[in-house]
């Protein structure tokens, strides 16, 4: 067993991989950019060392800074997280050719699984079926153009090197393929430096359903079992489970066979995940699942694994790295219980998802449930990384349970001033056609009214904030506060421009939360959501400037523009694209008008609050 690890990452997956590591006993060195120095797996490892400066380009991509660094330490092997350097096979060559240990699985087998085409077309070759579309090499975008209308719309635009959810679109029309492959292609050009794409047929009623593979230097291949990806937005997990619901047993054995065949076609070492999607129409069926890709890393959700195994996949892969055989046979593993996992994002859906950086003030996840985090309150989140903050897992003897149990945690949670996702994952997972297992990889988009609520605050949050700010300052549960708590008679509060006065001698209802009181604002903790209310008759900030300003909602690149000053243009049509946190976000505009003012050009860095363009009504 290897004495020294270095992770060659940052955040939750940094933190987690130690975890393992220094319970066994093995001594941690962490690497960071500039902008992680005070990182919470800074703090945790036994060495840290810097590897650059913040933008991931020039530190966590840099494969040879990581090896310097491991030879600098003394680490006898690296482990690349998920994510950067993971599946990059030239850098997993490059650590075997310095005479360290690789975590991770042969680059040949990287090199096989990489590219989504050439995937495919080994995966068909080895009897895993896989789905209908376009691998060729003319990437022109007449070709292109052509071979999705043979296929069929609605088709799927993927980058061969994409993954995270990055470099895909669903292109539901003719008319709107060449600005979609615009986009993926230069998505996966900016992620990963290639902007072959291929072409798949989008399956309806569509399930993401995946299996767990683990291999050794000895021969074995073997499973884990399936997983449910299903809940996606922008084909970017959000809640993920194990078991799939409604996986009969016969289906599982076919697609959970099907995909040892995919790790033995490709001598598959250490941890690895089959991708298939699912024509879920009449249920899951093994003769409508397909083959989509292989990712070749240990994946964001393998915790529910865990959960339902009793398995650590990252004491396995540091075993398997070592020579050792897989500590258990296939009959040996079995199905326990149900986990879900929900992935807590610094994001705010009222605004269309934008990413939200800055200090975590108030970072309060609570105990239940397992929490896997690289973050502490204090930290800040910083937009040159992804967004996701931390991981909530709930198991349960059923799926029932674990909904519950997963729903209490996103109940309980407490995050100020970063916006967080986790009222809208709150909604998702305890939706009725959630709850009842309706699913497919559309169920978000299909019930986004439901999940992101166009409404303010009720009653009785006005009432439960007014609470807030006359009570003691020792926090309390909110909900049974004394009404002769203080001696004011009424509090004013304002919120995104509506102001109240409310009489405490009328409250009638609270709810139950948290929150606290600055002096300045009240910070109201329901349901996962923070709600601020200014102390003051001022009125709070307001959402999207009605001016028609068109501002930067955070630090990042201009990547198109796609109107001029002067062009005449209509609600909602994008006006310019930018990118940050790695993910591509249209700026568009706010009513019919002209735009008055341009001040944005392509390939620009802008700040937040800049002001890009302004479009005035006609």
């Amino acid at each position: 067993m290897m004495k020294s690890l270095l992770i060659a990452n940052r955040g939750e997956i940094a933190c987690r991989v130690m975890r393992t590591a220094q319970a066994m006993g093995i001594r941690c060195v962490a690497v960071y950019s500039e902008a992680d120095a005070k990182a919470l797996h800074v703090r945790m490892a036994d060495e840290a060392i810097c590897i650059g400066p913040a933008p991931s380009s020039e530190s966590y991509l840099k494969g040879d800074k990581i090896i310097a660094a491991a030879k600098e330490t003394g680490a006898e092997a690296i482990h690349p997280g998920y994510g950067f350097l993971s599946e990059n096979a030239d850098f997993a060559q490059a650590v075997i050719d310095a005479g360290l240990i690789w975590v991770g699985p042969k680059p040949d087998s990287i090199r096989a699984m990489g590219l989504k085409d050439a995937a495919k077309k080994l995966m068909a070759e080895a009897g895993v079926p896989v789905t209908p579309g376009y691998m060729g090499d003319d990437q022109s975008a007449d070709t292109l153009a052509k071979e999705a209308g043979a296929i069929g719309y609605p088709v799927l635009i993927k980058a061969v090197a994409g993954g995270g959810g990055k470099g895909m679109r669903k292109v539901d029309d003719p008319k709107d393929f060449a600005n979609a492959l615009e986009s993926v292609k230069r998505e996966a050009t900016s992620s990963f430096g290639n902007d072959v794409v291929i072409l798949e047929k989008w399956i309806e009623s569509p399930r993401h359903i995946e299996v767990q593979l683990f291999g050794d230097s000895h021969g074995t291949v073997l499973h884990l079992f399936e997983r449910d990806c299903s809940l996606q937005r922008r084909h970017q997990k959000v809640i993920e489970e194990a078991p799939a619901p409604g996986m009969s047993e016969e289906t599982r054995a076919e697609v959970c066979a099907a995909a040892v065949r995919a790790g033995e076609a490709v001598n598959y070492e250490g941890a690895g995940t089959v991708e298939f999607i699912a024509d879920a129409s009449e249920g899951l069926r093994a003769d409508r699942i397909w083959f989509m890709e292989m990712n070749t890393r240990l994946q964001v959700e393998h915790p529910v694994t865990e959960e339902i195994t009793g398995v650590d996949l990252v004491e396995w892969q540091l075993r398997a790295a070592s020579g050792e055989k897989v500590p258990m046979a296939q009959d040996e593993l079995s199905i326990d219980g149900h986990a879900i996992e929900a992935r807590l994002y610094a994001e705010d859906p009222a605004t269309g998802f934008l990413p939200s950086t800055g200090k975590l003030d108030h970072f309060d996840l609570g105990d239940e449930g397992r929490i896997e985090t690289g973050v502490e309150e204090g930290d800040v989140i910083s937009p040159h990384y992804d967004p996701m903050i931390a991981k909530l897992v709930a198991w349960g003897e059923d799926r029932d349970e674990a909904i519950q149990g997963l729903a209490d945690i996103l109940d309980d949670l407490e995050v100020w001033p970063v916006r967080t996702n986790a009222a809208f994952l709150l909604r998702a997972s305890t939706h009725p056609d959630f709850v009842d297992a309706k699913l497919d990889t559309s169920f978000i988009a299909d019930h986004e009214d439901d999940l992101i609520p166009d409404e303010g605050p009720s009653d009785a949050h006005w009432q439960t904030a007014a609470m807030i700010a006359v009570a003691e300052p020792d926090p309390q549960p909110l909900a049974g506060f004394r009404m002769n708590a203080a001696p004011r008679t009424s509090v004013a509060l304002a919120h995104k421009g509506e102001t109240r006065t409310v009489d405490l001698a009328d409250v009638e209802d609270t709810l139950a939360g948290a929150g606290f009181d600055d002096g300045e604002r009240v910070v109201l903790f329901v349901g996962g959501e923070a709600t601020e209310f200014s102390l003051s008759t001022r009125g709070g900030a307001a959402g999207a400037a009605g001016d028609g300003a068109i501002v930067a909602p955070m630090p990042g690149k201009v990547t198109s523009v796609d109107v001029s000053q002067g062009d005449k243009v209509a609600a909602g049509q994008r006006l310019l694209t930018l990118e940050a946190m790695k993910m591509e976000h249209g700026l568009t505009a706010p009513f019919d008008g002209v735009v008055s003012e341009l001040n944005a050009s392509e390939g620009a860095q802008v700040q937040v609050d800049a002001l890009l363009a302004k479009v005035e009504k006609e």
